[in-house]
């Protein structure tokens, strides 16, 4: 593999280039192997439902030792870059958004791992939560009801480019599941209201009005969306979310 020249992006422990026509993504040395690997087998079978997503070519090693993933380089801006540019489009491009993030709950995939299950685990494990809030949290979240649509988990503007032709394109499935929309959906909004409260009202009232889903039943999922977040352990996110933790506020 050539050397990739083009930082595209960075997070927390991974890094993204281009390559020519592909986008490598590699990951700091200590990122476990076993997670490379089931992203690039969620990405897989993401591809196979037939959803906008960029398609994979290789997952590998660099000459450094890293671990690396290789996918279609996808020209283009991200969403969240055109609603920063074009605040005047702000409700149009919601309304994309929206559109796109139900068609990827209109899609079933029944060998992903079940949202249910990882949300259960990590509140169950979690330290930042006393014995009481566990228990209530994981009751409530044994009580939703159990959907198979596929879900994102991290569905938010800065993980879709948009093509020169207006094409749109779905990246990171990392965080991917099987399992209730509402509980997709009340992961966006949280992800919005981290950064700025007027958008993730305007995602709520998008959401709900272009799924006919009840805003209490998508509040409902707040406190347990919160609780497996808040073991991400991001100090500036914590104060906002362990309010959001009362399992009662939304009743």
């Amino acid at each position: 593999m050539k050397e990739a020249k083009t930082v595209l992006a960075t997070r927390a422990h991974k890094s993204v280039y281009r390559d020519g026509d592909t986008a490598v993504k590699v990951f700091d040395k200590n990122f476990p192997k076993a997670d490379v690997l089931n992203e690039a087998l969620n990405q897989a079978r993401i591809e196979e439902t037939g959803l906008p997503v960029p398609k994979i070519h290789a997952v590998t090693v660099t000459p450094d030792g890293n671990w690396c993933i290789v996918y279609d380089y996808v020209e283009g801006k991200t969403l969240e870059q055109l609603m920063a540019e074009h605040p005047e489009k702000l409700k149009e491009y919601m309304r994309d958004f929206v559109a796109l993030q139900m068609e990827v709950h209109s899609k079933q995939e029944p060998k992903l791992n079940k949202l249910k299950d990882k949300w259960d685990g990590k509140i169950a494990a979690s330290r930042q939560l006393n014995a009481t809030t566990r228990y209530e949290l994981r009751t409530r979240l044994a009580s939703m009801p159990k959907h198979t649509k596929v879900l994102h988990g991290d569905f938010n503007p800065s993980n879709i480019i948009v093509d020169p032709e207006g094409g749109y394109h779905i990246l990171d499935w990392s965080h991917a599941t099987q399992g209730n929309a509402a509980a997709d959906a009340a992961t966006t909004y949280l992800l919005f209201a981290l950064k700025d409260q007027e958008l993730a009202d305007l995602y709520m009232d998008t959401y709900c009005e272009m799924s006919d889903t009840a805003k209490q039943y998508v509040q409902r999922w707040l406190p347990v969306t919160a609780a497996s977040r808040l073991g991400k352990g991001i100090p500036e996110e914590k104060d906002l979310l362990e309010r959001w933790l009362d399992v009662v506020e939304y009743e």
